[in-house]
């Protein structure tokens, strides 16, 4: 059994059941392996013809085994990526003699999320029925984790959600994707403020020893390990299709809270070839300043085109600052502490020259973004949404010669950004048929302060009804 603990060391040694439930660590950390599987050479090209509910099977398997057999775990990967609208579940596309997209799109709510989401919450049902138990599920999110999150728990035994939005900082379909889910078990809350904002105070409900346990509280965010390690199934996929362990490729990933390029980090960890990881930001530069000057520095959220991305306070930092730190939750800690009072945090030069081996990190400005859809849709014919046009820009300018194909992960489906995608290319994007009528559904959802109080009282409130 693989034991997982803490990135801030107050937490012991926890197994995968215990881990899926909790999701934040009661020190306030966030779990990671002790140890690492890896797949040597071998067991990675015996996956190469496998459909992706079986690569999914073979590469969760070491790390689920005390959760689940081999059987029950390929049956929840099977059923959780039956509803995939592409046969390829996460298709190629080539757009440029060398440069592809990796679309991960095709799930119930046309974004990357589904590939973990979907899954988890197959996995919560299973094991909330073998134990008997009913959990809260609480999230913030910044544009499709909500949705994801909302469309792989509705109706399901023993689980309510509860989401936070940042109240007119999402795109009218992101919105309404959360918010005209007719289910019982559904609530959301437009927070006024950030999605930082959101995230803050769906930290300080876990924080909240009494109120975690009152409400018996689970997170799906990226904060929860087995989002992350679902998500690394893609880039080993994606890599065995492109001839990846003789020409490892270059990946450029979209990010804003860290979480799906950590997942290509994982995919690496666990004995996959990867070149290089490019994290792609928008103005909301947090993790490209830290990339390429060693500090991270808490800055101001700008609004953007690209509005998942609208973030300053990367949650899954703090998994590679763990790894930077060799082990030590101490130190990850009082590194953090110190964030929390000065907004700042600097890395030794040294643990930096580490990172510089894997990752580069770049910008997009609204102009470049909007160009990059144009561009891509002229040369290849393919339409791709914003935060994927970020992808593409900064993955292909940080890209060196030589170095390999480059995949870029197109992180959403262009039609949840009409307004952005009409502009750059002349055409707007549709809804596939299932999303059709989406904007005259009902929506329902409240509007709260950012303020602690308020959010658990309607969390309780809504408990109780």
């Amino acid at each position: 059994m693989i034991a997982h603990v803490s990135t801030r060391g107050g937490a012991g040694r926890r197994g995968f059941e215990e881990v899926l439930l909790a999701g934040l660590a009661e020190d306030g950390g966030l779990f990671l392996p002790e140890d690492w599987p890896r797949f040597p050479r071998e067991a990675l090209a015996a996956l190469s013809g496998l459909s992706y509910p079986e690569t999914a099977t073979r590469l969760l398997r070491p790390f689920v085994e005390d959760c689940f057999d081999e059987a029950e775990l390929a049956e929840l990967c099977a059923r959780a990526y039956a509803g995939f609208a592409h046969a390829a579940t996460a298709p190629l596309v080539q757009i440029a003699p060398d440069d592809w997209l990796l679309e991960l799109f095709h799930g119930p709510t046309l974004a990357f999320k589904d590939f973990a989401l979907q899954l988890l919450g197959l996995m919560f049902e299973r094991v909330l029925a073998r134990r008997g138990r009913s959990i809260t599920i609480v999230g913030a999110t910044s544009g499709d984790t909500g949705s994801a999150a909302i469309h792989a728990v509705a109706g399901r035994a023993n689980m309510r959600i509860v989401v936070l939005h940042p109240h007119e900082r999402v795109s009218a379909v992101q919105r309404r994707q959360m918010t005209t889910v007719d289910a019982d078990n559904v609530f959301n809350i437009a927070v006024r403020g950030t999605f930082d904002d959101c995230q803050a105070l769906v930290k300080a409900m876990f924080a909240d020893t009494a109120f975690r346990r009152e409400q018996d509280l689970a997170a799906v965010n990226s904060i929860n390990w087995a989002r992350i390690l679902a998500q690394a199934v893609y880039y080993v996929h994606a890599a065995l299709r492109l001839g990846g362990l003789e020409r490892p490729p270059v990946f450029a990933v979209p990010t804003g809270n860290f979480g799906d390029v950590y997942a290509g980090y994982v995919a690496r960890r666990i004995g996959l070839p990867v070149r290089r990881l490019i994290v792609a930001t928008n103005r909301n530069d947090i993790l490209a300043r830290f990339f390429e000057t060693g500090i991270y520095r808490l800055g101001e959220v700008v609004p953007t085109v690209t509005p998942s991305m609208d973030i300053q306070v990367a949650s899954n930092f703090e998994r590679l600052l763990f790894d930077l730190e060799d082990g030590d939750g101490a130190r990850v800690r009082r590194a953090l502490e110190n964030f929390t009072k000065t907004g700042e945090l600097a890395v030794e030069p040294g643990r930096m020259a580490r990172l510089g081996e894997l990752f580069r990190a770049g910008r997009a400005t609204e102009e470049e973004t909007r160009a990059a859809i144009r561009r891509v849709f002229e040369e290849s014919g393919q339409v791709i949404d914003p935060h994927t046009a970020v992808g593409v820009e900064v993955g292909r300018r940080l890209r060196r010669p030589g170095e390999g194909p480059l995949v870029c992960l197109a992180t959403a489906h262009p039609a949840k950004f009409p307004e952005t995608v009409t502009e750059a290319t002349g055409r707007r994007p549709t809804l596939p048929p299932h999303l059709a009528d989406l904007v005259t559904r009902e929506e329902r959802f409240v509007v709260l302060d950012a303020d602690l109080a308020a959010v658990q009282e309607f969390v309780r409130r809504t408990g109780r009804a």
